[in-house]
């Protein structure tokens, strides 16, 4: 499928009210549950999707757009989160997330962006050169990762539940190692 601003902000307004449905209300058991040391739990994936509205996916947008002297994006700290979110609830973050998606779509949808802008570049601090499009494309991919990484999070509590049906459960089997 070829990149479509339109096809893209159809995932991308999908995943509040997705992360809202499977988290909403569950207890701490699940929602804080994580694959091991050191990675995320469904709590901190909220947080770092919170944490990409308001430093990662738009700013960086925003630079590419300007096309100054400077195209290169500031580094994203990925654990921000783990710091700004202590004490607060699963439901403050899931808001906050609808909250901030919301306004960036609509900030999105108002840049009526063309191919020619689509495909201006910016920098990555680390991958190099990128296009708009490629930004935008990744963030749809980020968001669906992250979707599925919730899902597995939640399925492992039950991993050693599930007795022999672990073979044919994939959620549990495909992902071995660990990682936020």
């Amino acid at each position: 499928m070829n990149f479509v601003v339109d096809r893209a902000i159809e995932i991308l307004e999908r995943t509040p009210p997705a992360l809202s449905e499977l988290l909403g209300g569950l207890p701490d058991a699940w929602t804080r549950g994580t694959e091991g040391p050191d990675t995320f739990s469904p709590f901190d994936v909220v947080g770092h999707l919170i944490d990409g509205e308001e430093t990662d996916w738009i700013p960086r947008a925003r630079i590419i757009l300007a096309q100054g002297e400077n195209l290169r994006f500031e580094p994203y700290d990925r654990f921000q989160h783990k710091q700004r979110n202590v004490g607060r609830s699963p439901a403050s973050l899931l808001k906050e997330f609808a909250d901030l998606r919301k306004k960036n779509l609509k900030l999105l949808r108002s840049w009526k962006l063309t191919p020619k802008q689509l495909a201006l570049p910016g920098e990555h601090p680390s991958l190099g050169p990128v296009t708009l499009a490629q930004l935008l494309a990744a963030w749809v991919v980020h968001d669906l990762g992250h979707i599925a990484q919730v899902a597995r999070v939640l399925a492992k509590q039950y991993s050693d539940q599930v007795g022999p049906w672990t073979p044919f459960l994939p959620v549990l089997t495909d992902h071995l190692t660990p990682r936020s």
